[in-house]
Order: structure tokens, then sequence, then C-alpha cells
């Protein structure tokens, strides 16, 4: 998960509603913007799957589950066996919400995956400091583990096989392996109707690409950019990292 994925919880704001308008503190306008913009794209695209990809403790999941008000199936993958332990727990009541304790790679295999003094900054990929020093302490190496990989392509055809989804949505925060993922398998990427990707603006990992080169490279796998959203309340002056919101090219041609 990203820098903000632990402010993502159901817990970090309610709405004060006074009228027509919704009042919401400052530190609440980022998730904010990303609810509103998942709530709208989400019922324009019909989505009925969307695969969770770095769930970390739940956080994505309970937006949408709680915040956008998707009802649908729901894969959430995390490799760490004491998260995946966590959000079994979570999805216990939830029949629509699947479990998946594997990591997504650019190949099916085994890997080392490094666990991070904060799990949020857990990844395949290994830190980079040299850009922005600012989480240092958090994003440093404290364990690895073993983990299975396994393919975009993999994952999507296995769970076709079992749920009947026609207009699946992909979240991917992979810490820094995100295009390679996508790239790996352009045909499983188009399946896709959006794709919710974490964008580097300064590198926190040496596989990490830079935001403009990585915005290109989902250009040519067929995407064009709805919107970029904030992934935490901010580091006033510093921006490291963005979300980024998109459509598939020829879904967003119809719109036109």
């Amino acid at each position: 998960m990203g820098i903000g994925a632990a402010l993502r919880s159901v817990g970090l704001f309610r709405d004060r509603r006074i009228g027509r308008y919704t009042v919401l503190r400052e530190p609440e306008l980022y998730a904010y913007w990303e609810e509103v913009h998942l709530r709208r794209l989400f019922a324009l695209l019909g989505v009925d799957c969307v695969f969770d990809v770095g769930a970390n403790r739940g956080q994505y999941a309970q937006l949408l589950r709680q915040r956008v008000g998707y009802t649908g199936l729901l894969v959430s993958f995390e490799p760490i066996p004491a998260l995946a332990r966590v959000l079994r727990d979570q999805a216990a009541a939830d029949p629509d919400w699947v479990i998946d304790e594997s990591a997504l790679a650019a190949d099916n295999g085994a890997h080392e995956f490094n666990i991070m003094a904060t799990s949020e900054f857990s990844s395949l990929s290994t830190p980079c400091h040299e850009e922005s020093g600012r989480f240092r302490a958090l994003n440093r190496i404290v364990d690895t583990i073993a983990v299975d990989t396994e393919t975009l392509g993999a994952v999507q055809e296995r769970y076709a096989s079992e749920y009947a989804f026609t207009r699946p949505f992909l979240k991917l925060d992979t810490q820094g392996k995100d295009l390679e993922i996508l790239a790996a398998d352009p045909v499983a990427t188009k399946r896709f109707v959006g794709v919710q990707i974490e964008l580097s603006v300064k590198r926190l990992y040496a596989d990490a690409v830079p935001m403009g080169e990585a915005l290109r490279g989902l250009k040519e796998l067929g995407f064009e950019v709805c919107a970029f959203m904030p992934t935490n309340p901010g580091h006033f002056p510093e921006l490291i990292e963005t979300d980024c919101l998109l459509l598939r090219e020829d879904l967003m041609a119809q719109l036109h």
C-alpha cells in the first residue's frame, strides 16, 4: 500500500451535512476527492468486480464498501500472512469479498518480498531514498519472506472462470511494480474497464517508474487519465506520490 493507505480507513471522516452541502475538515479533503471520483466512475462503467492489489489491512476495501457504496465482487490480494489474516476476519461476513494471499508480479514464480518497518511500504522492490528521504525510517526493510507470485493474466483467468464478471476494475498499489505488472500482460490489462495506480513524483523504490514515463506507458496500454487524486493529506511543500484514475480509451471515446 502507498503512503496514504493507513489514512484510508472508514473512521477517518464522517460527513457533516447542512442541507445540500457536506462540511469537511481540511485533512479530510484528499480522501473525499477519491471517494467522489470512484463513486461516479463505478456508476458510469457499471463495475461488477474489483481487484484490490496490495490490500494491506483493507483500507481500500473499506473505502469501497462503506464510502463509495460498491457491493459487487471484491478480490483483495495481500501476500503478508499476518495482514491476510486481518483481511479474512474483516471479510468473514461479506460473501462477495475474497482474500487472495499472493503477490502479483511480471511472472509466475517465487520471489523474496520485503517487509518494511511500516507495513504499507512493503514491496517486492527495494527502497530508494535518493529523491526523498522523508520516509527513510518507515520505508526500510525489517524482514523478508518468500512469496508466490502470479501475473495479472493468471489471476484474471482464475477468477473469471469462477465468477461471472464482465466489467472488472483494477486498483494497483505494489510499490514500484505497478507498470511492470501491467506491461507484462497487456491483453489482460485491457480487459479492465478502468485502473487506479499510484504514480511516483519522487521515487521511493528502486523499480519505481517516473511519473511522466508511467503516464506514457499507460497511454500505450490503451488507457486515458480520468483524474489525479491525493494519496494523503500532504507533505507540504513536497509532493511525493499521487493516485491516478484511468479509463480504457475505447470507453472514453464512447463518452464524447
